[in-house]
């Protein structure tokens, strides 16, 4: 099994015929992922030769969805247009966008979250700057690379796209059944209480592993959620435990105010809801590890 995305999803490209589009397009293809078209109003009516393969380019979403039954979109869309192109998506009512887009200004992000609530959340958005969404042996969603390791039983849900291959990796014996990178910015489409929830009912995850970071209170919120609902061994590290207080980190969301939000406060949160966190991604990978053999 899988969440979000399996062997039967029919992505389309979003900005498919631009650099990074093209380039991860291939990328994707080569990792068995059903690629069935892109969308690009420009270019509407053309093909594109990526990998061997002829995909059609269509002007609207809609378009794409009706001529090649996709259910999926990844976004390879510049910052100032990125917010019409989520919306094009929800208004398709396109069952999963996964937007990779890094730099789309917080309140645009706003708009299209707002926006694919207000349509009854019939799109599930995936980011935005996240790295998307794989579900190894099945198909490939995004810029995650599909080489690190194959299909098993633990999922992974991070905000930190690195931290994401570096846990695949470590934990390359055991596989996943998914892993979704659901981006650090401070406006965000799919949560880790989304992700976690979609684990606990997923029967083929044993083990889900989480990656939080420094900033806002989300870790805080997936104890709550994971003492209160999942059942199943839940393994956390969160990034940032050197930073020294009120620093801005990498990500637009990794911004520390008092104790909420710091990695020592969400290390605690995790805990006292019984999850056992890393103080190192290979300790993180370690007692995932352990945790499995337990099962």
């Amino acid at each position: 099994m899988a969440i979000f995305l399996d062997e039967n999803s029919k992505i389309i490209v979003q900005g498919m015929t631009g650099s990074e589009g093209t380039k991860h397009t291939a990328r994707m293809l080569r990792s068995g992922a059903n690629i069935v078209g892109g969308v690009n109003a420009r270019k509407a009516g053309t093909t594109a030769e990526i990998e061997g393969k002829q995909l059609p380019v269509f002007g609207t979403v809609k378009e794409a969805m009706k001529e090649t039954g996709a259910d999926v979109s990844v976004l390879f869309v510049p910052p100032k247009f990125a917010k019409d192109a989520v919306i094009e998506a929800v208004d398709a009512e396109i069952p999963l966008a996964v937007v990779i887009t890094e730099g789309i200004p917080v309140h645009d992000s706003a708009v299209f979250w707002a926006h694919a609530c207000a349509k009854g959340n019939k799109t599930r958005i995936v980011g935005p700057n996240c790295p998307g969404v794989i579900s190894p042996g099945k198909s490939n969603a995004g810029i995650i690379p599909a080489d690190i390791t194959g299909p098993g039983k633990i999922g992974l849900v991070s905000k930190s796209g690195t931290l994401t291959y570096q846990l695949m990796y470590e934990l390359r014996d055991i596989g996943f059944s998914s892993a979704v990178g659901i981006g650090g910015d401070p406006v965000i489409g799919t949560t880790h209480i989304d992700a976690l929830e979609a684990f606990e009912n997923d029967p083929e995850t044993e083990v889900i592993v989480m990656i939080g970071e420094i900033g806002g209170d989300a870790e805080e919120r997936a104890a709550d959620y994971i003492e209160a609902n999942v059942t199943k061994p839940v393994v956390g590290y969160v990034a940032g435990f050197t930073a020294p207080e009120g620093k801005t980190m990498g990500h637009a969301g990794a911004i520390v105010s008092g104790s909420s939000g710091t990695a020592a406060a969400k290390k605690e949160a995790l805990e006292a809801a019984g999850v056992k966190v890393g103080k190192t991604p290979s300790e993180t990978a370690e007692l995932a590890r352990e945790l499995y053999k337990a099962q």
